[in-house]
């Protein structure tokens, strides 16, 4: 059987904001949660897994919140993708990248989250990148928030815990259907919504040691955000000709250690609550009974208002995308041997492959999430992130050699084209961190995902120019042919 990628196929790439843009606070630009993050390059691997990844106490929020450092603030300075766009975005174009894959930074349109009226440099900034896109053919998939929010909301009003949070993200959202409507193709009102569960700070914006019920602080943020979403949905439908606007977790495929039944039921109940729950708010549009059960066994009350219900059954993705990174083993039995992954650990895999980072390598895991999301929605699919984090050098003939990376996707792609063979309709991938970046859990720029090197290391020294890797050559070559050439 002779399986082909359609004609229009969307190849291309993706960053987020926090992570490349650097310039903090330039042309008006408001602290963002992001910004708070601590990183010590001196830490040791252990310290780095301890200390920079999920936790944000108080104290840490309050000194960050004062403290002008660069050095120890990774996302401040990034990649420096806010002055460098221009640079970046021909590499894009010579990649031959069909779409491009980015957020706003919401401190850089309203700098404390409640302001008045936008920031018009910041404006400015998006408009002339998007413009550049459309000039250069390529289309836009636009995250509206990807994780960082404004400082001020949160210390005013205790962030996505507050309703008046979830008012000032439409207003924010209106502005950017207003001022790109016509200039952007896809829309993602969150990136990774189930991260407000695993990784409350960045994906709910909580300071853990100010919650006496941090759980039930957690599923309150993220009803806010399933409201949020929902009226940005709506929103779409009025101001968007023809609005293309999906919803997004970062999925956590999941096999039962074994045949055992036990083993089998709880990777049903690891499927639900942590991947389906959040689809089906977002697609189906209701919260799913089997999360009373859930709630009922934590003690968790979420506080609704009258007409959230009808909202959220009213206001629909009509796109699914998702993160796809590594793949979980499911067991009631303790004890058993885990690994690290995207925002979770979980057992280990003895089938799989690790990264550098310990990551489970699993490209089938990508045809079977393919074929269990679009089974049960039945909507296009969008793959938002797919990638290798790796170890990377600089050779002494002045160029990067990455195999593993080109071995990496070209086996992912590869059961991608068998999920599109399956009849799943897969509208697009873009890989994450196409060019290196701040990666967002450790903090490091050691851990490259990129087709395209950046000279800065994990104290943000370095030339910070661009190095085409090897595996920019391989993916030039896969677009080109439409997936043909791998």
């Amino acid at each position: 059987m002779n399986i082909n990628f359609p004609d229009g196929f969307l190849w291309g790439g993706a960053i987020s904001a926090s992570q490349a843009e650097g310039a903090y606070l330039q042309d008006g630009k408001g602290l963002d949660t992001q910004d708070l993050r601590y990183f010590d390059a001196a830490w040791t691997a252990d310290e780095r897994k301890e200390k920079s990844n999920r936790r944000m106490n108080e104290e840490k929020f309050n000194r960050a919140l004062s403290d002008t450092d660069i050095e120890h603030y990774p996302f401040r300075w990034g990649i420096d993708f806010y002055n460098k766009w221009e640079e970046d975005l021909a590499l894009f174009d010579e990649l031959g990248m069909k779409v491009f894959r980015l957020s706003v930074n919401w401190a850089r349109i309203y700098p404390n989250g409640d302001d008045v009226q936008p920031n018009q440099k910041g404006l400015d900034h998006y408009r002339r990148i998007f413009e550049e896109c459309k000039k250069r053919g390529i289309k836009l998939f636009v995250t509206i928030l990807h994780y960082n929010i404004p400082v001020n909301l949160v210390l005013k009003y205790g962030g996505w815990k507050s309703r008046t949070t979830v008012d000032c993200y439409v207003k924010y959202a209106r502005t950017l259907f207003k001022e790109f409507g016509e200039l952007v193709d896809y829309w993602l009102p969150f990136n990774e919504i189930n991260a407000g569960k695993f990784n409350p700070y960045n994906g709910a914006c909580l300071i853990e040691d100010q919650e006496d019920n941090l759980d039930g602080a957690i599923f309150q943020c993220l009803y806010h955000q399933f409201v949020a979403n929902a009226m940005v949905v709506k929103l779409a439908k009025e101001m968007l000709k023809e609005p293309m606007i999906g919803c997004m977790i970062a999925r956590f495929t999941t096999y039962p250690a074994d045949c055992r039944p036990e083993n089998v039921m709880q990777m049903i109940l690891d499927d639900q609550y942590s991947n389906w729950f959040y689809t089906d708010v977002m697609v189906r549009g209701f919260y799913p009974e089997y999360m009373n059960r859930y709630f009922q066994q934590f003690g968790i009350q979420v506080d609704t208002m009258p007409g959230d219900m009808e909202l959220l059954r009213e206001n629909t993705a009509n796109f699914v995308a998702f993160s796809y990174y590594m793949s979980l083993v499911s067991s009631v039995e303790q004890g058993l041997e885990k690994t690290s992954g995207n925002l979770i650990m979980g057992f280990k895999n003895p089938f799989l492959e690790a990264s550098d980072w310990g990551w489970q390598i699993d490209p089938v895991g990508l045809r079977i999430t393919l074929n269990q999301v679009y089974d049960r929605y039945h909507l296009p699919v969008f793959i938002a992130e797919n990638g290798l984090g790796a170890y990377d050098q600089v050779s002494d003939d002045g160029m990067v050699h990455d195999p593993y990376r080109i071995e990496y996707m070209k086996e992912h792609v590869k059961q991608l084209k068998e999920a599109i063979g399956d009849g799943v309709d897969v509208v697009g991938y873009t890989p994450w961190g196409i060019i290196d970046l701040v990666s967002c859990g450790p903090m490091e720029m050691s851990k490259r995902y990129g087709v395209i090197y950046v000279d800065r290391d994990d104290r943000g020294e370095g030339t910070n120019a661009r190095i085409k890797k090897d595996s920019f050559e391989w993916y030039r070559k896969c677009i080109a042919s439409n997936g043909e050439e791998l």
